[in-house]
């Protein structure tokens, strides 16, 4: 008796980068202190989980910004990405600083900024072909000759 071997077109699983798992865990981070912010008011220990929420969403910037460079020096993504993050880790100190001094209204909207952005650099990197847009790929010269963009 003959055994048939059946091939099937199966997708191979999207995998997540170490940069989009970053962005994720800010991104929940932010998500979990906008709710820890809500428990501030309405139980007793609302403040310690608002205080400790902030050292980990602190320490999840800090780790976008190092997954960022990771991503670029190993030619996978485009230096640009160094520069959110950068930027998003300065929007993250200016949050801690606020926030302790108790400046409630610059404190709220910019955490309200700061889940935007986070959102959309999550939706920007999950977007199909994004490494196509962000131009790391090769890209052809003249006459067809290939040329590197880094």
């Amino acid at each position: 008796m003959a055994t048939q071997a059946t091939t099937t077109n199966v997708a191979a699983p999207h995998r997540c980068s170490f940069l989009q798992i970053t962005t994720a865990l800010q991104t929940l981070t932010i998500f979990i202190q906008a709710v820890s912010a809500g428990l501030l008011f309405t139980t007793a220990y609302g403040e310690v989980l608002h205080d400790v929420g902030a050292r980990v969403m602190y320490g999840a910037s800090m780790l976008y910004v190092l997954a960022a460079v990771l991503a670029w020096k190993r030619g996978g993504g485009p230096p640009r990405q160094i520069w959110y993050a950068t930027g998003f880790l300065a929007l993250a100190s200016a949050q801690v600083a606020v926030g302790i001094a108790h400046i409630s209204s610059v404190h709220v909207p910019l955490g309200v900024l700061m889940f935007g952005l986070s959102v959309l650099a999550l939706a920007r990197q999950a977007r199909p072909g994004h490494q196509a847009r962000s131009g790391h790929q090769a890209r052809s010269g003249p006459r067809g000759q290939g040329r590197s963009t880094r």
